[in-house]
């Protein structure tokens, strides 16, 4: 198991670094584009659980504005996306800063999505288990169905994942997002412009109460 994760993070600190090292023109160009268009800040910084669930700081491209209503809350994602932010997450480019991550060590090339904070609590000890390996720029889940999953389903994904992870596996994991990232698939959860809140079990509980309606 130990050589396992040298061998992945050897793989990871070499491919992000050439991945960084090509891309830097592209990063450059987006990153005076969300300047010209969005002003400061260029990147977009917000803490998620990594390995065991312990926090750290992920970077991406900003995409959205931080525009609020008369209450003083922040509106809905599809509102301040900026269309510089649509086209930028339908490239994927805002992506790219999360290879600093992986050089870091906060995160993997391949692995489960890292999600927010507050989900934490609300994840089932089964559920919990995604947080057994660093979560990743690209995952099990991304490159079967990314956000076009239900969340019941991306946790099915990230599950198998963990108890199948191996060196070969990320590298097809990652073959297999370059065609999805090419053909821009599942960028979009059905009816939201970004996945919507999971709400663990009070969630469950309202699907299951609507199901019981519609019988």
């Amino acid at each position: 198991m130990n050589s396992q994760r040298l061998v992945k993070r050897a793989f990871d600190l070499s491919t992000a670094a050439i991945i960084l090292l090509v891309a830097l023109p592209l990063l450059a160009i987006v990153a005076l584009a969300i300047l010209a268009t969005m002003g400061r800040p260029i990147l977009f910084r917000q803490k998620r659980p990594g390995l065991h669930g312990n926090p750290y700081v992920m970077y991406k491209f900003r995409t959205m504005r931080d525009a609020r209503g008369d209450d003083g809350q922040l509106l809905p994602d599809g509102r301040r996306l900026t269309r510089l932010g649509r086209l930028l997450r339908h490239l994927s480019l805002d992506e790219l800063p999360e290879f600093f991550n992986v050089l870091r060590g906060d995160m993997s090339l391949v692995g489960p999505r890292p999600l927010l904070m507050e989900y934490l609590d609300r994840y089932t000890p089964q559920q919990a288990r995604r947080h057994e390996v660093k979560p990743g720029i690209t995952g099990w889940a991304q490159v079967n169905g990314r956000n076009a999953v239900d969340w019941e389903e991306r946790f099915k994904l990230d599950l198998w994942y963990v108890e199948n992870a191996c060196f070969w596996l990320d590298v097809r994991i990652l073959f297999r997002t370059i065609g999805h990232v090419i053909r821009c698939e599942g960028i979009h959860a059905p009816a939201h412009e970004t996945m919507p809140e999971f709400r663990g079990l009070l969630a469950l509980s309202d699907r299951d109460a609507s199901e019981a309606k519609a019988r």
